[in-house]
């Protein structure tokens, strides 16, 4: 069973795939016993950390500054960092007392409400454990809530409050989980993804040092300066080896993940809603959701941990028509005309476009108002009869004509102090009466605490979609918040907005993908600002930085790689010298790069050479031959850019039958050694034949003897083998 329960010892045994969670009840208080590797359901109380030490203060006999608690309170004899804090009005106090006071185990995963979060296909792919906690003092009800993946090795936590008593509270701080782990399992590494514009989700690992360590976001999205997954490692942690304990959030607001280090050396890992401007009031008779958090484990390292990552966020996260299909092969006009366009040269980018074997035609910025640059009409969306004279219907009439779909970039959440609806309702974007509203990329952002806001936009966006054969969209984001208020809310909720903000977008977004469920929603935020769970639970792929460059996206890719699958990933081949940083590199390579995720290009193919324009028609070709795996197949990262002067990866086929090998150069070294790629997960007893030729490998030679990697003539320079079994 998936979850366990020994009433002898009052002990809850969580077992996922190939790993088991398991916390105790102990005078009332959720006690965490352990997480690791798959174990038998036991009593396990001699191993919790009983003894008292000196200078501490105590709850009856038990120490609770170095008791490994599941769910952590403020105020009392734990000095760490809690998981809860909440203000009662009526005595000014922030003192709790959780009990446990019941538990239920139910089949399948339940949504939550409002929020993005894990599900299942069918009752029998999870169990949740709902674990019931109260304060009878307050009438405050806490439900934790635990669902264990059979086909995973994933629990999700998240945390329902109840006011079930007469007095309002003031929720201050809500973290979906807290686990404490022992330092008996050895030291740890923090591994994080941090970056910011162009340079998103950078590797950083690091040894936990003694105090708190923390990674947030304070912008009102899930930023490209901080990702909210994380993950503690074993020092000699690697790809194949040693374990790895990740926290993702499926949220894409302000977040806290904060890991403590205590006086013994125990690290406390957090994750949740951040605290920072934030405060909830709970009347009496309300509840409120947290967020839920994400929690994997790997005992074979970081590899077969985004493996199982990449599984559950497709089959679990991941929703709609598109979930298991490959992507079309696009090509957006943002860097080959900018602003700049009308009707007839999109067309002709277009057919160029078609003549290449590309499916999809987006239209980006530009096409709405009157704009013709960055400083208007954001919230207008009505067609520019200017630049398109016979409106949209007339160009995707055209571009349906080539053979193509039709896509179009929207930037729903944001508002032109140059704009019709500005000037109609100056007081629907965030602000604070009396300051200064700042601009963004000359832009605001819409109040979407509000339902008219919301509603007002959802009427403009789907009168289009209703109208035009449009089977794509681009939702972009391209300014965080400021000035974070709310002209709705009375002055003791305005802490609220900016999680009342996410509720509204959520809101909208699910509207968007119900009724139209056959539309490609991508989603982004100045590229990757917004690349996280709960994007993808709408969106199922993401532009994953505006930085297209082949050498940059080689870092930028690898570290999304390790919390979100390739197919999430939307990948360009860009012109040169490249807009971002003005590097040159090959076209072959920009090809290979960006054929690891959602594939497109982002230039105008009619201002190619005859040899790009040839080898264009090669990658459009291969790409379509393999894109299936590349959606669905297991990813193994086989040289990695932030400690080689190469990077090289490989996508197999679940039957292990297929596999796509990619290999770059970044800086070359003189009169170079030979090069061999150990490749992983192929089948040693099957014989691979490289597509379109007559060379033939063993899967065991590939693996342990290597696969010869061509030596490098210049910098960025790539390769790529298709093998297919025999």
């Amino acid at each position: 069973m998936p979850v366990e329960y020994l009433a002898a010892s009052r002990s809850f045994f969580l077992h996922a795939k190939d790993t088991t969670y398991a916390f105790q009840i102990l005078n009332g208080w959720p006690v965490h016993l352990y997480w690791g590797p798959p174990l038998t359901a036991q009593n396990l109380t001699d191993f919790l950390p009983l003894r008292a030490r000196g200078f501490v203060c105590q709850q009856g006999d038990y120490p609770l500054d170095n008791i490994p608690l599941e769910f952590p309170v403020y105020g009392t004899s734990d000095y760490r960092s809690p998981a809860i804090e909440i203000f009662q009005p009526a005595d000014g106090s922030r003192i709790l007392d959780l009990r446990y006071a019941g538990h239920t185990v139910s089949a399948g995963k339940p949504a939550l409400a409002g929020l993005p979060a894990s599900y299942t296909d069918a009752d029998g792919e999870a169990q949740t454990l709902t674990l019931k906690l109260e304060d009878q003092l307050l009438g405050l009800r806490v439900e934790l809530l635990y669902s264990v993946f059979a086909n995973s090795p994933v629990i999700t936590r998240s945390v329902k409050l109840s006011n079930l008593g007469r007095q309002p509270l003031s929720i201050r701080r809500l973290l979906s989980c807290s686990v404490d782990f022992s330092a008996a399992f050895g030291d740890y590494h923090l591994l994080q993804l941090h970056g910011t514009w162009a340079r998103e989700r950078d590797l950083s690992c690091a040894r936990l040092r003694p105090g708190s360590q923390s990674i947030e976001s304070r912008r009102g999205a899930s930023s490209h300066q901080h990702n909210p997954f994380f993950a503690l490692t074993e020092l000699a942690a690697s790809e194949e080896h040693g374990r790895v304990y990740a926290f993702n959030l499926v949220y894409s607001g302000n977040f806290l993940a904060n890991v403590e280090v205590n006086y013994d050396g125990n690290p406390r890992a957090q994750l949740g809603l951040n605290p920072f401007d934030f405060s909830w009031q709970l009347a009496p008779g309300q509840s409120f959701q947290s967020p839920e958090a994400v929690l994997a484990f790997s005992g074979s390292g970081l590899g077969r941990l985004s493996r199982e990552l990449h599984r559950f966020t497709r089959r679990h996260i991941c929703r709609g028509s598109w979930r298991d299909r490959a992507r079309p092969v696009l090509l957006n006009n943002w860097e080959a005309t900018y602003f700049n366009f009308n009707a007839d040269r999109l067309a002709g980018i277009a057919a160029t476009a078609a003549e290449c074997g590309v499916e999809l035609f987006v239209l980006d910025d530009g096409w709405f108002g009157q704009r013709d640059n960055d400083q208007s009409s954001l919230g207008d969306w009505v067609v520019d009869l200017q630049k398109l004279p016979g409106g949209l219907a007339d160009l995707v009439r055209r571009i349906n004509g080539l053979g193509l779909q039709f896509g179009l970039w929207f930037e729903p959440e944001m508002v032109s102090p140059d704009s019709d609806l500005y000037r109609a309702h100056p007081d629907w974007c965030m602000h604070v009466p009396n300051r200064h509203r700042t601009t963004g990329r000359n832009q605001l952002v819409l109040d979407f605490s509000r339902p008219e806001v919301c509603e007002h936009i959802y009427r403009q966006i789907a009168a289009l979609l209703r109208g035009t054969p449009i089977r794509y969209i681009k939702w972009d984001m391209n300014r965080h918040l400021t000035e974070i208020g709310s002209a709705q809310l009375p002055p003791e909720r305005q802490q609220e907005t900016a999680h009342r903000y996410l509720l509204g977008l959520y809101a909208l977004m699910e509207r968007f993908v119900t009724e139209f469920p056959d539309i490609l929603f991508e989603g982004c935020s100045g590229g990757g600002g917004r690349f996280d769970l709960g994007i993808l639970h709408y969106m199922p792929q993401i532009w994953t930085s505006d930085n297209s460059d082949a050498i940059a996206r080689l870092r930028i890719q690898h570290g999304t790689s390790l919390a979100y699958p390739l197919s999430s990933m939307a990948a360009h081949v860009s012109a040169v010298p490249n807009h971002q940083n003005h590097r040159v590199t090959p076209y072959d390579t920009r090809g290979c790069v960006a054929a690891t995720g959602a594939f497109g290009y982002e230039l105008d193919l009619a201002k190619l050479s005859a040899d790009d324009l040839a080898a264009t028609k090669r990658q459009v070709a291969c790409y379509k031959q393999v894109r299936g795996l590349l959606a669905n197949g297991d990813l193994y990262r086989l040289k990695s850019p932030f400690t080689t002067s190469e990077a090289a990866w490989m996508v197999v086929a679940a039957d292990r039958r297929e596999a796509l090998v990619t290999h770059v150069w970044q800086l070359i070294e003189s009169n170079p050694r030979d090069h061999y790629l150990y490749l992983r997960g192929l089948d040693p007893a099957l014989t691979y034949q490289l597509a379109g030729t007559d060379q033939l490998w063993r899967g065991d030679a590939l693996m342990s003897a290597g696969l010869p990697v061509p030596r490098p003539q210049a910098d960025f320079t790539s390769t790529q083998w298709h093998l297919v079994a025999q």
